[in-house]
């Protein structure tokens, strides 16, 4: 598990444990497949279970709980997993070994998709950036008909383990763990940050931004700071029109990218406004601080975002259709001069490095 936290001052303060880089796909549910799920073809055709046709570069899709209408897409449109190879695990789990439990795919994912899912990334992955590893098994009916072939992919998932929408291969991804401006990150029982959810809901964070920090060798975290500060002052000032969000008890926050992020090229980090935390804990907060005003919000890639839809995976990450560029960052590192009002500075989040 990997874990979240905010700085207030000199302190980092753990928010909650997110999923960690392995997310398990127990998928029962392939039991209540046809066989020829996917569509049926011409008379006298077999049809193919498209997970089971699947090889590494494909990218599949569904929309219902039961997988019964997943189906094989263009990686340049919204998808939910991307394979990254085929392992054929009946050496370790012969014909009379019983359904693997969560602990034994977890086991699995790590031995037969870790190293396969890295190789097809090139070597890069960012080990607190969007993408989760993890298996489709063959379902329970099938496991006991003598399948023991499984497909190893990549997921986008929230904080809370919920699946994202991904657009465009991983393998040319910023995998930046950054959600659309306009996207608000709910809040679980422990008051830890949870999926995105409507704006009208309590939630932890608004999301007003993406900065695409310099190229070049790691900032330390102080640098990443004193450019983060500006430009999400900014770019939120856009945002929301000017709003007064201290008068709303709101403070404006950042991310930070930890060594292992960089080392994999992860380069985006979101501009966010969230309620004052009280007791070292998030607090919830509802409605939207958007200008009502404001020019249609366009996507930043690679996308998480239940709020806008991606019509072609740009690359670019964008604040809204006037501006462009508003998400491109100072290159200098240095921080702003002045005292940056108190409301705008109030606290910084980070992931730490491991």
């Amino acid at each position: 598990m990997t874990a979240r936290w905010f700085r207030r001052g000199d302190h980092l303060v753990m928010l909650g444990a997110f999923a960690g880089a392995f997310l398990l796909l127990a998928l029962s549910t392939f039991t209540s497949w046809p066989v020829g799920a996917g569509g049926l073809g011409a008379a006298g055709t077999t049809t193919v279970n498209p997970v089971m046709a699947a090889q590494a570069g494909d990218c599949l899709n569904w929309t219902k709980k039961d997988l019964s209408d997943v189906a094989k897409v263009d990686c340049t449109s919204q998808h939910l997993f991307e394979v990254t190879g085929v392992a054929d695990i009946s050496a370790a789990h012969g014909p009379q070994a019983p359904f693997p439990d969560d602990a034994q795919w977890q086991q699995i994912s790590q031995e037969q998709c870790g190293k396969m899912s890295l190789d097809y990334l090139g070597g890069k992955f960012d080990p607190f950036g969007k993408y989760t590893v993890g298996p489709l098994s063959p379902g329970e009916r099938l496991w006991r008909e003598g399948q023991r072939t499984i497909r190893c992919g990549l997921q986008v998932a929230g904080p809370a383990g919920g699946l994202l929408p991904s657009y465009g291969t991983a393998r040319t991804q910023d995998q930046s763990d950054v959600y659309d401006p306009g996207v608000c990150l709910g809040i679980t029982e422990t008051r830890s940050v949870a999926d995105p959810v409507e704006c009208v809901k309590p939630h932890t964070f608004e999301i007003t931004g993406v900065v695409t920090l310099p190229p070049g060798d790691f900032p330390p975290l102080e640098q990443q700071d004193n450019i983060m500060v500006g430009e999400c002052a900014r770019i939120t000032a856009e945002y929301t029109g000017g709003a007064d969000l201290q008068a709303r008890g709101l403070i404006v926050a950042w991310d930070t990218r930890a060594p292992e992020s960089w080392a994999a090229g992860s380069r985006l980090a979101n501009c966010k406004i969230g309620a004052t935390p009280t007791d070292n804990s998030l607090t919830a907060w509802e409605g939207s601080v958007r200008n009502p005003n404001a020019p249609p919000l366009t996507t930043s890639n690679p996308p998480q975002t239940t709020a806008v839809q991606q019509d072609e995976a740009t690359g670019a990450p964008l604040h809204s259709q006037s501006n462009s560029s508003s998400a491109a960052p100072s290159s200098s590192g240095e921080k702003p001069s002045g005292k940056p009002d108190e409301s705008t500075t109030a606290v910084t989040t980070t992931t730490p490095s491991r």
